[in-house]
């Protein structure tokens, strides 16, 4: 019996190993049985949807979704560097339009950039930076665009926004990759040089995330333009919203369905989503009015037309670009994910970190720095570890950029991550500041930062929208070797090539997923004792890291890949499962970036603290996606219990970092040295006397000098040589001998500045500043109007004084920003504003 029962095995296994190893066979018997469970299972995708899994490249995401990532790979891609040219404008005019800005006049009173740094935006190029050199731009890389926003947003977010919106998804790139010569020609001069201002509008009131169903149309037809009869062209009817320097934009990129109902262009009628350049002085475009985002100066609002005839070759590509107007945007969509939000969330979090560390040193509560308290030393460390990986990861998927890939999932993480990281780096640094943070004013250097983070949270795709549905949903289908293979196959209406295409991906799929089942386990078990997984060049401190990550990867192929088998088309509506999946994605990402950046810098051992902190919380952070999803995915418990093993076979032992550790990051920001100045390298650092960001500078190289002298005073406290302990105690220590006159004047030095780092601003009840008088100025009061020159010219007073500066910017913004003109104009320079710039 026994003897039968084996013939019988072995009769089987001979079978299935025939069935499996003949490939006609095999596609007869097994592979297309599959494809049509797998047609049933495969939801429905969309034009839309299809137009953005097929935009893009897919960079070192791939390799971290294949489950065994090659380290040596992303070591070997060169350390980016900003050419002599690049670092010239950073140092040159970035730096002049900071020294220009003050983000308290240009949000409190002016409402939009003052007159003189609009002009000095536009004359120094900062419209043209992704322009190439033979259209009149810069042609910067997108490391140097991506430094430039960050420097900017340092130090204000509307200039940011301002020069960041042409150089990102807008009329310049998608001419740059779709226009007609002409196209090209005649606008990407005009916009290097600021002549035409741009803007670009997609978000209908009615489809923000979901674009596809933007009710914006236009009709294909003929009609009469600039004196000429049966023009071929289109009436367009559209109403935008949220659109960025559409208030004062000169060229209008439009996004509309377009539909063919007389046949004029060919047989079908719906066309597809096209785009469109639309001057804004065209009959029938409505533009000027403005939203008010959270107290942001930045120019944006509405828009709309109702069919106003736009000619044909206004279309991105001419005749050619009829409905391509999607797959325009879904190529071109990794800039503004990939640089520009990512570039001005981290100036905010290195803002946080420069200030925050200096704050926690200067600020004294109970005789002590309150940097040394451990609840302010865990805020601490959490903004100076989210913006070591922040940038760090800025810094590589610029770098992907710049060697032409498109990285759409890569750009899809750093939106999400870093600008969550980014709010919760300013948030943190708000708690430290405490209420010099919540009194908003000229001093605050946080403050319109605070208020505006929401907005980078919101655009480009909202980030519950990212994280929840893109980055592992697009990711899955990117980034897997196979998987996508297997959906165009389904897709295929050829039997024959769809069942070969099939079985081929199939094979390598179940290839790939027991590998890395069995890989998953096996670094579980034994993965720091498996070299391959570490590069040789790793030095001790980090190739456990690497292993980590290994480990790590394996374990999320193999997770996503049943998780996929488990749930199929379904996976799509379980966003809180696809979400916990794409943070693990995301995390292997920004670690994979942290330990290029430690590599890249040299390995300083000063930097090691921040690299321990981020590569454990990010680890940690990582393994309880694991933990929760496992948790949450549906099936029986023994189904649970082996995936639970798969990747947790000795329990979850990844930790937090440690107080010891935080308490390291915390110290090294309260310092001025080098690991302080790598860690906030790239932004603007106001040296300017009355800055108050230089005054908190000061103080802290003053607190630093003083650390001895005041050690000394406290110990004369201590003994009763020195009694008195109000103001006069500086004099008394130096009339006893305590300290020299040197180093009372350096006391009474720092005394000066710990008092204007920690004062606040006030206001009249009304709670406004002193700008009436320059308005009677305006008017022709010379005696006013000396007084106002007064005012400007005078220092701004601080905390229990009065407010007494003015510089009735804000009429010039009234003068601008109250026009609601069914086209755009000119900024033209009122009579007051003359005025008020003579009194300048």
């Amino acid at each position: 019996m026994l003897a039968f029962l084996f013939y019988v095995i072995l009769f089987v296994i001979v079978i299935a190993g025939l069935i499996l190893a003949v490939p006609l066979l095999r596609r007869y018997l097994v592979t297309n049985q599959i494809l049509k469970i797998f047609r049933k299972m495969l939801p429905q995708i969309s034009q839309t949807e299809q137009e953005a899994l097929d935009a893009g490249t897919v960079w070192w995401e791939g390799d971290l979704f294949s489950g065994k990532p090659d380290w040596k790979k992303l070591l070997a891609y060169p350390k980016p560097q900003l050419t002599a040219e690049e670092q010239a404008f950073l140092e040159g005019p970035v730096e002049q339009l900071c020294a220009m800005l003050d983000e308290w006049k240009i949000t409190h009173e002016l409402k939009d950039l003052p007159p003189e740094v609009w002009q000095f935006i536009k004359e120094n190029g900062f419209f043209g930076l992704i322009i190439p050199k033979q259209y009149g731009g810069y042609g910067f890389s997108a490391l140097a665009h991506s430094e430039v926003v960050m420097k900017i947003g340092s130090r204000s977010g509307t200039a940011a926004v301002t020069v960041m919106v042409p150089n990102s998804l807008g009329p310049a790139e998608l001419l740059l990759h779709y226009g007609t010569e002409m196209q090209k020609e005649h606008y990407l001069p005009r916009l290097a040089k600021g002549l035409e201002v741009p803007c670009f509008a997609l978000t209908s009131p009615e489809a923000g995330s979901d674009a596809g169903a933007m009710p914006d149309f236009g009709i294909v037809c003929r009609g009469e333009y600039q004196g000429k009869t049966d023009v071929l062209g289109m009436r367009v009817t559209w109403e935008k919203r949220y659109i960025t320097l559409g208030p004062v934009a000169t060229i209008l990129g439009l996004a509309f369905k377009l539909y063919d109902p007389d046949r004029l262009l060919g047989k079908e009628e719906d066309l597809g989503i096209t785009l469109a350049l639309i001057p804004t002085n065209t009959p029938g475009v409505n533009i000027g009015r403005r939203h008010y985002p959270l107290n942001g100066a930045f120019q944006n609002g509405p828009n709309s037309g109702k069919e106003v005839f736009v000619p044909m070759d206004w279309i991105i590509g001419g005749q050619e670009g009829v409905g391509q107007g999607w797959r325009m945007l879904m190529n071109c969509l990794s800039v503004g994910r990939a640089i520009s939000l990512p570039a001005t969330s981290v100036g905010a979090a290195k803002l946080a970190t420069r200030t925050s560390g200096a704050y926690s040193r200067v600020r004294i509560q109970f005789k002590t720095p309150i940097g040394y308290f451990e609840g302010v030393e865990e805020a601490l460390g959490r903004i100076g570890g989210n913006t070591y990986m922040m940038d760090a990861a800025r810094v590589m998927t610029a770098a992907a950029v710049d060697l032409g890939e498109k990285p759409s999932v890569a750009s899809a993480i750093v939106k999400y991550h870093l600008t969550e990281r980014g709010r919760q780096a300013i948030n943190d640094a708000m708690d430290i500041h405490g209420g010099k943070g919540i009194c908003i004013g000229p001093r605050n250097y946080l403050g319109r930062t605070y208020q505006q983070i929401p907005v980078s949270i919101t655009v480009e795709g909202a980030n519950i929208l990212t994280r929840n549905m893109i980055i592992f949903g697009q990711g899955a289908l990117r980034c897997h070797p196979y998987l996508l293979r297997e959906v165009n196959a389904a897709h295929d209406k050829n039997p024959d090539s769809a069942s070969m295409a099939f079985d081929e991906a199939l094979i390598g799929h179940a290839k790939f997923t027991l590998r890395n089942t069995a890989n998953s386990l096996v670094y579980a078990l034994f993965g720091n004792h498996i070299k391959d997984n570490a590069p040789e060049s790793a030095t001790p401190e980090t190739a456990t890291y690497y292993r980590q990550l290994a480990r790590f990867s394996a374990s999320f192929a193999c997770i996503a890949d049943i998780g996929l088998m488990r749930l199929g088309g379904s996976l799509k509506r379980k966003e809180r499962l696809s979400a916990r999946l794409g943070d693990i994605l995301s995390m292997l990402y920004l670690c994979s970036a942290t330990l290029k950046r430690f590599e890249d810098d040299g390995r300083p051992d000063s930097d090691l603290p921040l690299l321990h902190w981020c590569m454990q919380d990010a680890i940690y952070r990582m393994q309880q996606a694991f933990d929760e999803f496992l948790a949450n995915i549906p099936g029986h418990f023994t189904f649970v219990g082996l995936l639970r093993i798969l990747v947790f076979p000795l329990g979850k032992r990844c930790k937090p970092p440690v107080d010891a550790l935080t308490h390291e990051v915390a110290r090294l920001m309260m310092v001025p040295g080098a690991v302080r100045d790598r860690l906030t390298a790239g932004i603007h650092v106001p040296t300017a006397e009355h800055e108050p960001m230089a005054d908190l500078e000061q103080a802290l190289r003053c607190v630093i000098e003083c650390g001895a002298i005041e050690a000394k005073l406290r110990e004369a406290v201590k003994l009763h040589k020195i009694t008195d302990h109000g103001d006069g105690q500086i004099a008394q220590a130096l009339q006893l001998n305590v300290i020299t006159a040197e180093e009372a004047s350096l006391l009474e030095k720092l005394k000066d500045l710990r008092s204007k780092v920690i004062k606040v601003d006030d206001f009249r009840p009304d709670l406004e500043s002193e700008t009436k008088d320059l308005r009677n100025a305006a008017t022709g009061n010379s005696n006013t109007a000396m007084s106002a020159k007064g005012a400007i010219n005078a220092n701004y007073t601080i905390s229990n004084d009065v407010t007494d500066e003015a510089d009735g910017a804000n009429i010039v913004s009234a003068g601008n920003s109250t026009k609601t003109t069914s086209r755009k104009k000119s900024n033209p320079v009122t009579e007051e504003s003359k005025t008020i710039e003579t009194i300048k």
